[in-house]
């Protein structure tokens, strides 16, 4: 046979044996760690020569720890005799819209961004407005409550650009996946630089200390195709033509220059602008009170919380990552469960004005403090606070972090108890060391909690305790107050177009407004509110 008859059928063959192949496979941590060990065990598996597979991409990601040999559940695209032709993620396309009609979108929250983002796509130019700082100027506002016990009632770990996701953990997992693409949520977040590894995980996260870097690109993004972004620039009114929002009036915080700005208005200003809910209230504008969840953060020490959900005395060991945890039970006819659980994390101080104290969480994206914590919270309906005001809700949780601040004398230090003392109603005389950078004081939560949460925290825990044998423990603290669970109040839209019910023009959007719950739900209503002002006016 001559070199080009044998060059020719040796082109055939390998032609022939080209192939794509999608799996599902389980593996063991170990083996899940590294893309030439996932490599090697499926060329064992599915008798394929290991030299011919020339990439392994995972598409899902999840650990399955409910045994004690603990393995991992993997999706994979295998690439055999060729490599991946396309990106790893679908990539967006963001045109110029300088000569576009304006959107004012009033709020640089997820919400607000994804809808900035959505709006250029259909050919309309955004204009952002933010009462808070840029990213990177607002996390010396954060540093400084640790280090002054003051809170800038403008920038704080709720207002400022990115939202109160940005410095809270950047967690991207939702159960909301019937009101729009969440997929294209993820998407666009790694288009602008965050890890294609949150498309795979099956609880993805960005970090803390990689998303202001994600939220800065996106505004690149804005301002590269025309739009405009103002920080420090309030929202004092709506402008209204009839029963038509038209537009903004504004304040800038730092020079006091009033502007306006026109065009409809997405109003995504974040679950804690209360001064935004008074001010609707007050012009009476449609809205209604909200039920929430309020309690705690529950900080356990992660090797502890790691060696719980593992089922090893010696933790996760090198492959497994900072273990994760979710319950809930009924107490008394209302839900108790933990909420935005933060592994290898830290607790956080996000009051938004002076004499309140407000806790969160937040994990940096190795996830590798000693710290592991959630919110533990109770389930707090409307028909629970009396009286008919749509601002109830957000008054009742105004009183109880003012009673919190009052425990921690007057400071952003945080009133806190051990895990059983709490349980048992007595005070701990010491506290363990803790990941609240301001500090803690011990303090009988146990006693000045409001009744209805703090006797369904005690059972709930109790529950919580007899499903996983040392979660409840002395080593683990009680750190009050979590009241920001979500909004206090819904500012009513109609379900078709999500417009305002009465005002057209005005689109309320996101958690703030009462319609998600999260980074990614946000991100997917400020996108749904996009596509509705567009058909409004015409595009």
């Amino acid at each position: 046979m001559t070199d080009a008859i044998f060059l020719f059928y040796r082109g055939i063959t390998t032609l022939l044996n080209t192939m794509i192949k999608e799996l599902q496979i389980r593996v063991s941590p170990q083996v899940a760690a590294a893309e030439s060990a996932i490599r090697e065990f499926i060329a064992r598996e599915q008798a394929i020569d290991a030299r011919t597979i020339c990439h392994v991409r995972v598409l899902k990601r999840s650990i399955d720890a409910r045994q004690r040999n603990i393995v991992v559940n993997l999706t994979v695209r295998v690439y055999v005799n060729e490599m991946p032709a396309d990106e790893p993620f679908t990539v967006t396309h963001y045109g110029d819209v300088s000569e576009c009609p304006a959107v004012v979108v009033v709020g640089a929250g997820p919400g607000g961004l994804f809808a900035a983002l959505r709006l250029i796509e259909l050919h309309l130019r955004p204009i952002v407005i933010e009462r808070g700082k840029d990213v990177r100027e607002r996390k010396k506002d954060l540093a400084a409550i640790t280090r002054t016990q003051q809170v800038d009632p403008e920038s704080n770990y709720c207002f400022g650009e990115g939202g109160a996701g940005a410095y809270s953990d950047g967690k991207l997992y939702t159960r909301s996946k019937k009101r729009g693409s969440v997929d294209k949520i993820l998407n666009v977040f790694c288009q602008h630089g965050a890890s294609t590894a949150i498309l795979t995980d099956a609880h993805p996260h960005i970090g803390t200390d990689k998303l202001p870097r994600v939220i800065e690109n996106m505004r690149s993004t804005i301002l590269r195709c025309g739009g405009e972004v103002h920080f420090q620039t309030k929202m004092t009114a709506l402008t209204l033509s009839g029963d038509e929002v038209v537009g903004v009036e504004t304040l800038h915080l730092l020079t006091g220059q009033t502007r306006a700005f026109r065009g409809p208005v997405i109003l995504a200003t974040g679950h804690s602008a209360r001064d935004v809910y008074q001010y609707l209230a007050a012009n009476e504008v449609e809205i209604e009170a909200k039920g929430i969840a309020v309690g705690v953060r529950l900080e356990h020490p992660s090797a502890l919380i790691d060696r719980i959900q593992y089922h090893n005395k010696e933790g996760r060991g090198r492959y497994l990552p900072a273990a994760e945890y979710s319950f809930v039970t009924q107490v008394d006819g209302r839900g108790v469960y933990s909420f935005c659980m933060c592994p290898g994390g830290f607790v956080i101080p996000a009051a938004t004005a002076p004499q309140q104290v407000v806790v969160n969480g937040m994990s940096p994206s190795q996830r590798n403090t000693q710290w592991s914590n959630s919110g533990m919270v109770v389930e707090l309906r409307t028909d629970d606070v009396e009286g008919d005001d749509p601002l109830r809700m957000m008054r009742w949780q105004q009183r109880l972090e003012q009673e919190c601040w009052q425990q921690a004398n007057r400071k952003q230090t945080a009133p806190a108890q051990r895990m059983a003392d709490f349980v048992k109603g007595r005070l701990s005389y010491d506290l363990p060391k803790s990941s609240y950078a301001p500090g803690l004081i011990s303090s009988p939560l146990h006693f000045w909690l409001p009744e209805g949460i703090g006797s369904r925290l005690r059972q709930g825990f109790e529950k919580f305790g007899q499903m996983r044998r040392g979660f409840l423990t002395n080593e683990a603290v009680l750190i009050g107050v979590e009241t920001r669970t979500s909004a206090p109040v819904r500012i009513l839209r109609c379900g078709d177009t999500l417009q305002h019910v009465r005002l057209r023009g005005l689109f309320p959007c996101g958690e703030g407004a009462g319609y998600a719950g999260g980074i990614v739900s946000a991100g997917v209503d400020g996108e749904r509110c996009a596509d509705s002002c567009a058909e409004m006016l015409g595009k």
